[in-house]
């Protein structure tokens, strides 16, 4: 065909364009088929859920990896064991069972009514003491300590014999006039065992009939006629240094006869040879101390003899106690290693009684048996009373204006014995 005019060579050549109608194709009825066979041909094809797993399985084919058909609840209860399906029934129980609780707590139980709790308050029990008071201080002390024998030491008081050792451990010290004006100390041990006492010397009557008091055995170096007498006569506890030369020492740094000494444990072997057990004695009465705000006896003077031996007691408020002085000077004792300690009992108690001669005429003697005036010097003030004292067993006893008992503080007691009220001063 030759080109149009107007087209160039090479160019595709442009043909006018038809209407096209297309033939009209005639429809024809649908075959009729049975549902039997409908339906076969339903089943053959897949499902779009597995159409579609096709062919993502065709897809995935070159990378080795399939996905799992996701299967129904129906099918996978279908799947289960019978050990599953016993956790599944034992699981749905508990929580049927749980929950059927719960709904019967919050609609149905009744709450508890609150049970008012009666709390009982502990009492506490205070403890048993372990300690007593002392028969002869009425200090607290271990019990055994009442069950040991009362000991009595004569105990020197002349200018060669200061100062002495022990006295400042002694329950109870009398002092008195043993001859010439010259005092002595009898002093009483049971709370304390001190090893260095003295020096000791003879003994007097009337130190006897006080130290028999409180059952006291009595140490001493002889005595006068009368007194070594009347220890045999009224069968006192006799620790005499004649008859027990081994349980006494004389120091070499004192002369004779001031340099006798001895110790509380050589003095209960003593006392253990001989039986003497725990003294049996009326004790004097004691209280707690009760130290007054103005003190109306800070200040005690004694004038028991001469300048030598009267005796002067300084109140201390700050330990409720009494130092005591003599000649002048602080009275001092001193153990064995050379310490010296001032004297300061607790108590102080001056008594009057009559006052004379021995039968020798060289020996003091004192009216012990009955009664006279009394002084108790305790808390920073006096009471003034009566002493009274019935025969040599008895203890001594003291009451005031009414007649009712002085308890002393519990302590160290000085008793100072004196022939007259105006003997004593005090301010």
């Amino acid at each position: 065909m030759r080109p149009r005019s107007g087209s160039k060579p090479g160019q595709p050549v442009r043909r006018p364009i038809l209407d096209y109608h297309p033939r009209p194709v005639a429809r024809t009825a649908a075959a009729f088929r049975p549902p039997e066979e409908v339906a076969a041909q339903e089943d053959a094809q897949p499902e779009p859920e597995e159409e579609i797993n096709m062919q993502d399985e065709a897809q995935q084919g070159n990378a080795g990896k399939t996905k799992k058909p996701r299967r129904s609840l129906k099918e996978w209860l279908k799947s289960r064991t019978k050990k599953q399906w016993a956790i599944i029934i034992v699981v749905a129980v508990v929580v049927l069972g749980g929950i059927g609780t719960g709904t019967y707590l919050l609609f149905f139980h009744k709450k508890p009514v609150p049970v008012a709790v009666v709390v009982k308050k502990q009492v506490r029990v205070a403890p048993k003491p372990t300690t007593v008071p002392s028969s002869l201080t009425g200090l607290q002390v271990d019990p055994a300590i009442n069950q040991r024998p009362v000991t009595a030491v004569m105990i020197e008081n002349s200018d060669d014999a200061r100062p002495q050792s022990a006295l400042d451990q002694a329950g109870v010290v009398f002092e008195a006039v043993a001859e010439g004006g010259i005092t002595r100390f009898e002093a009483l041990f049971q709370d304390t065992q001190p090893g260095y006492i003295g020096p000791v010397r003879s003994v007097r009557p009337y130190y006897i009939q006080w130290g028999m008091g409180f059952d006291a055995a009595i140490a001493h170096v002889g005595g006068s006629p009368e007194a070594l007498q009347d220890m045999k006569d009224w069968k006192a506890k006799d620790l005499d240094q004649f008859a027990y030369g081994g349980y006494y020492q004389r120091i070499g740094s004192r002369v004779a006869p001031h340099n006798v000494y001895t110790s509380m444990s050589q003095l209960n072997e003593i006392e253990g040879k001989n039986s003497y057990g725990a003294a049996n004695f009326t004790a004097l009465p004691r209280k707690k101390d009760a130290p007054v705000k103005a003190p109306n006896a800070a200040s005690v003077d004694v004038n028991i003899s001469s300048a030598d031996f009267n005796s002067h007691y300084d109140y201390v408020a700050a330990t409720n106690n009494y130092k005591r002085s003599e000649a002048g000077v602080p009275h001092m004792v001193v153990d064995q290693n050379g310490t010296q300690t001032q004297l300061q009992p607790k108590v102080v108690v001056v008594l009057t009684m009559a006052q004379g001669l021995e039968a020798d005429d060289h020996h003091t003697s004192y009216g012990t048996i009955g009664t006279g005036h009394a002084y108790i010097f305790q808390d920073g003030t006096v009471t003034e009373g009566t002493w009274k004292k019935s025969s040599s067993q008895e203890n001594f006893t003291f009451t005031d204006g009414s007649g009712k008992a002085i308890a002393l503080n519990a302590g160290q007691t000085w008793v100072a014995i004196v022939g007259d009220t105006s003997d004593v001063t005090y301010k």
